[in-house]
């Protein structure tokens, strides 16, 4: 290890505090530390497993510190934010994600993909919590390409809590994807919940009518191609007629089926290839079925 490194190592770990994350080197595993059975604990870099530390408020008021700085300065690289009194972490952080993205790279199952993201997320979290505070305390965000990535991986991998609060900060900041996914943020954000969606549905599970209505709300008024709408209108009306499937009295069946109802219609409306017209006439006639029993009982007895 140079001299140069050497520093660079020391000074990241005095900011970062007395336990930092091993640094990130060179090769083929992703951005992660060679794994060795006994690391010298001499060395100054001891080979060892990757550990996932807790970020602590103290360590997140340095980082957030040093996100700020970054964006003031311009700072893209180990040298330059040294120079400017940045803590290194973003370049290491950035780095890390240069890495994993050609260890998924290397990766041909989806499913494999999937799980390699899931186990690579909680590494990431501490960088993307300070990230999410800096913001809030400056009032505007810092332009990062860690941030929206890690929001896709954690939409591939059903982490809704922390798509759905990335999504938020993505959207309402305004922040550009990478270019790699060839998509505006609503677009993307819109039709990977929204197919994810589809794939469970179509097995004739459940599919969480939460995250298909926060994301509905979230991008309501982003322009958007029609089919990608229609996507989300589908999954949305297709589990609000499961839950009028489910509903129990005739009140509760047309209130939710004609809720449904509306959302599996402007899902045709906006494409008429969407595929929900069946669906449409099953719910319709559950509606009448329901609303023909409610008259029935409320009727004068005779």
């Amino acid at each position: 290890m140079s001299p140069a490194r050497r520093h660079r190592e020391r000074l990241a770990s005095q900011l970062a505090g007395p336990s930092p994350a091993p640094a990130i080197v060179s090769g083929r595993e992703g951005g992660r530390p060679p794994i060795s059975a006994s690391p010298d604990p001499a060395s100054p870099n001891p080979a060892a497993p990757l550990r996932i530390e807790v970020m602590t408020p103290a360590r997140e008021h340095r980082m957030g510190h040093a996100i700020a700085a970054m964006a003031t300065t311009g700072t893209t690289t180990d040298a330059d934010a040294l120079a400017a009194g940045v803590d290194p972490v973003a370049a290491q952080i950035r780095l890390r994600l240069a890495h994993d993205l050609r260890r998924l790279k290397d990766i041909q199952s989806i499913e494999r993909k999937i799980e390699a993201k899931r186990e690579m997320l909680p590494a990431y979290m501490p960088w993307v919590s300070a990230l999410l505070e800096s913001a809030q305390e400056a009032g505007q965000a810092v332009a990062d390409e860690v941030l929206p990535t890690i929001m896709v991986w954690a939409i591939d991998t059903s982490d809704w809590f922390v798509a759905l609060n990335l999504a938020g900060y993505v959207l309402h900041f305004d922040v550009p994807l990478p270019s790699r996914y060839q998509r505006a943020a609503p677009t993307l954000i819109v039709e990977e919940v929204a197919d994810q969606a589809a794939r469970v549905q179509a097995k004739d599970e459940a599919f969480p009518l939460e995250v298909l209505q926060a994301v509905d709300a979230l991008t309501d008024e982003a322009d958007m191609h029609d089919e990608v709408r229609a996507k989300l209108m589908k999954t949305i009306g297709i589990e609000l007629a499961r839950a009028a499937d489910q509903a129990e009295g005739s009140e509760a069946v047309i209130a939710t089926g004609e809720i449904a109802l509306a959302k599996l219609r402007r899902a045709q409306e906006l494409n008429p290839r969407a595929g929900a017209k069946d669906r449409i006439k099953r719910l319709e006639k559950a509606v009448t079925a329901a609303r023909t029993a409610g008259d029935e009982a409320t009727a004068p007895a005779a």
